[in-house]
């Protein structure tokens, strides 16, 4: 098993629904591939598809985190991109907890309104989709309130390249 003290780097993208998380989450990865950057990408929402009983944990989700993270880990990953709209200080404290050791910063996409609605409506063509279109804009005002991000970057209409990229730059991971 691979053992190194050396304090791992987070970058948490965060955002509304519709912000392109996912999207300069996959990006960021390659820029940092073509680099040959060791690190991980996950995004947090594909950890916590489930249906689950009632009595299941309702941490589930970033427990999946902390398993995942411990195999990174354990082979040498230090970084770690991951994607996930932070609500709250509670919810920034269990991604810290999952990554023990780590100093996470924060980045915040913003985009208008209408662009995250019809991104959205766009990708969700499910039974779903007008709660999730509805979901935006709610979830777009509980990031203004909680007011977690170290940095926030705008993504309506420019290259997913230059976003990530900038992302990386202000992270100082290049």
């Amino acid at each position: 098993m691979y053992h190194s003290y050396m304090m791992s780097k987070v970058i948490v993208i965060s955002g509304s629904m519709g912000s392109g998380k996912s999207t300069v989450l996959a990006e960021a990865s390659d820029l940092l591939a073509a680099r040959d950057v060791v690190h991980a990408a996950i995004d947090l929402d594909a950890l916590g598809i489930a249906h689950a009983p009632e009595e299941a944990p309702r941490d589930l989700t970033y427990r999946n985190l902390a398993s995942i993270w411990e195999n990174y880990a354990a082979v040498g990953v230090r970084r770690l991109l991951l994607a996930a709209a932070v609500e709250s200080r509670a919810e920034l404290d269990r991604i810290q907890h999952a990554i023990p050791d780590s100093a996470v910063v924060v980045c915040r996409l913003k985009a208008r309104l209408e662009t995250m609605r019809q991104r959205v409506s766009m990708r969700e063509p499910g039974m779903l989709r007008e709660q999730f279109v509805a979901r935006v804009a709610e979830l777009d005002t509980l990031l203004d309130r909680a007011q977690l991000e170290h940095f926030s970057l705008a993504n309506d209409d420019g290259s997913v390249t230059a976003v990530a990229r900038e992302l990386l730059t202000r992270a100082g991971w290049i």
